[in-house]
């Protein structure tokens, strides 16, 4: 009889590490994961790390230790990818994804791109396989990071700056791009189809200082028949007014108030009576 329960036990207790063998138990990451995907130009880079936190202890030159290859952040190396050619720091990159790796010191810090991104941390980093390195100085916050930070600042049409913040020091690197000549050729070839981009390409020209007297042109073109487009009729009188001519973008930017009064849009009253108030 004792042989038979102590066989019942064993077998009930067989039968309970199988069952939490396969029970999944779901933990919270000590380090949360974050994919930020910026918008630069007409493409795209997208940034995926691992965010640890500093939890009262001191960071840069001690957890992080001055001189030797971090992953920057924790896990798995920091992944930064480019849908086309980038200039960092002045550097041409190839459209792909890297491991980001720096070399943090406490006036310098060394940024570097590895062609191997799918590495856990950096134990198996190695430096042949650097794509880039440049350096760059840290700056001092005045204020705490308590969870290491990866960011994009200064954000424009053809550039941006990558920030790395964590407790009190900030190191950033710029990225720049050209797409001049994608975009353009892609106006050329949209203004052979049956609707054609005339809004869009004469912003596009105006923005980027191009031809003033081809965005006058198609930003005519965009308002005629317009005649609840508060919108174009501002961005009528910003182009007008840029070309020199005061007398036709005061009569759009009046044209853009009175179409806004009657349509209750506040907004576009406000801005084309900017435009009429610079004019003056």
């Amino acid at each position: 009889m004792k042989k038979i329960i102590l066989s019942l036990a064993t077998a009930s207790f067989l039968c309970m590490g199988i069952q939490y063998g396969k029970a999944q138990v779901k933990l919270p990451q000590a380090s949360s994961t974050q994919t930020v995907i910026q918008g630069l130009g007409i493409k795209n880079i997208k940034l995926t790390y691992q965010r640890p936190n500093a939890n009262g202890r001191k960071i840069f030159g001690d957890l992080v230790p001055f001189g030797e290859v971090w992953r920057t952040g924790a896990n798995v190396v920091t992944n930064i990818t480019f849908e086309e050619e980038v200039s960092i720091q002045g550097h041409l990159v190839p459209a792909g994804t890297y491991g980001l790796f720096t070399i943090p010191n406490s006036s310098e810090w060394t940024i570097i791109l590895s062609k191997n991104a799918t590495q856990w941390g950096a134990y198996q980093y190695k430096k042949e396989e650097d794509l880039l390195r440049f350096t760059v100085k840290p700056q001092q916050l005045n204020h705490k990071v308590e969870t290491f930070t990866i960011g994009f600042d200064a954000v424009t049409t053809k550039s941006t700056q990558v920030s790395l913040a964590w407790e009190k020091t900030q190191v950033s690197f710029s990225i720049t791009t050209d797409q001049s000549k994608e975009i353009m050729a892609s106006i050329d070839e949209a203004m052979k189809g049956e609707k054609k981009p005339y809004f869009q390409a004469a912003l596009y020209y105006y923005n980027n200082d191009l031809a003033i007297s081809k965005a006058v042109e198609w930003v005519n073109k965009a308002d005629e028949g317009n005649t609840t487009a508060p919108h174009i009729k501002y961005w009528k009188a910003r182009i007008l007014l840029k070309s020199g001519d005061k007398n036709a973008a005061k009569k759009a930017a009046q044209e853009g108030v009175d179409m806004a009064t009657k349509a209750n849009n506040p907004e576009y009253v406000k801005l084309n009576t900017q435009v009429l108030k610079e004019i003056k």
